[in-house]
């Protein structure tokens, strides 16, 4: 889209783990563009994650269409963050998921279609569990999409929309598919939290089947700083792909955090295999690589940092502790 100094960019789940990632790499590297984050504040949602950052903020939904008409006629950008993203939870209420992720974008889209009349850029922040299981090699962008989950099911889904109004509307729309990120302020119930904060409580931490599933982790300001060089750099009716480029087996994340921490490796306890469990993600990410991007940090220093700040900011996650 190209370098704009007044810039007015409206930011959905802002108050997310990522979607909040991404309006302080705005407020503290892009202070001459408005910016506006829009957030339902569910449990995943959380307005400590912005403290002191100036922006604007407005606790809404998704679904509410005239509300989304009105904000969008003031802004030129929407990045689309806001999802229900947890694979269990999907498992167990995949309404929730059909409404907020497929029903929740289609109401942006239109949204859009009625405040831009062809102009605008609608900016929707996927996942890479789109492609479904990836035994060996790479996904490129061109690669099926096979969702194994409710979750990923929902997420291609609301893909399938966002294409649909760029071939029938003409609405100008990039796809971004961001692998597992990790860092400061992510909520308990994902796995890299969840370990941390079991082993520093001496729980067992339960660990699916054997372990062996194998996952692309990228520290969460370099998936927000790769989709901000999206958007300043990438090309409308597009699609890239948001990897490290490097993997690791859940149970060696695991047993790293434990050492890590000085916990007992015997803390680890193989629990029942979910349904659907895809055994590997893995992307191609030389499409993005090609606008300038890299990320900051390796899977070991983003580790290391997130199990430090978890174990110096307890606040952030003591009142979860019960439930994870």
């Amino acid at each position: 889209m190209g370098y704009n100094i007044t810039m007015r960019v409206l930011v959905t789940g802002g108050a997310g783990f990522l979607g909040s990632r991404f309006v302080r790499l705005l407020a503290e590297e892009r202070p001459e563009w408005e910016i506006t984050g829009l957030d339902k504040l569910t449990y995943a949602g959380d307005m400590r994650r912005l403290r002191n950052l100036r922006f604007h903020f407005i606790h809404g939904d998704i679904l509410d269409q005239s509300l989304l008409v009105g904000l969008l006629v003031d802004h030129e950008v929407l990045v689309h963050f806001a999802a229900e993203t947890h694979v269990d939870r999907s498992i167990a209420r995949p309404g929730d998921f059909i409404r907020t992720n497929v029903l929740g974008t289609q109401t942006l889209l239109e949204a859009a279609r009625l405040a831009w009349e062809g102009g605008g850029l609608f900016l929707h922040v996927s996942t890479d569990e789109v492609y479904g299981p990836v035994p060996q090699g790479a996904a490129s962008e061109s690669w099926p999409l096979l969702p194994s989950s409710p979750y990923s099911a929902s997420k291609a889904g609301a893909e399938a929309f966002v294409m649909a109004y760029q071939k029938t509307y003409g609405l100008k729309a990039i796809v971004v598919r961001p692998c597992n990120g990790l860092g400061p302020f992510q909520h308990p119930e994902k796995f890299i939290p969840r370990m941390i904060v079991r082993a520093s409580l001496g729980k067992p931490l339960p660990v699916y089947g054997t372990g062996k599933q194998r996952r692309e982790w990228l520290w969460a300001d370099d998936i927000a700083r790769a989709i901000l060089v999206v958007l300043e750099r990438g090309k409308p009716g597009e699609t890239y792909n948001i990897g490290s480029g490097h993997e690791e087996e859940n149970i060696s994340v695991a047993r790293r955090i434990i050492e890590a921490l000085g916990a007992s490796p015997d803390l680890v306890q193989h629990v029942e295999d979910r349904p659907g469990h895809d055994i590997r993600y893995f992307m191609d990410s030389s499409k993005l690589r090609a606008l300038g991007w890299e990320p900051s940090r390796s899977f070991d220093q983003a580790l290391l940092e997130t199990i430090s700040w978890f174990a110096e900011n307890r606040w952030w996650w003591e009142g979860w502790a019960e439930e994870i």
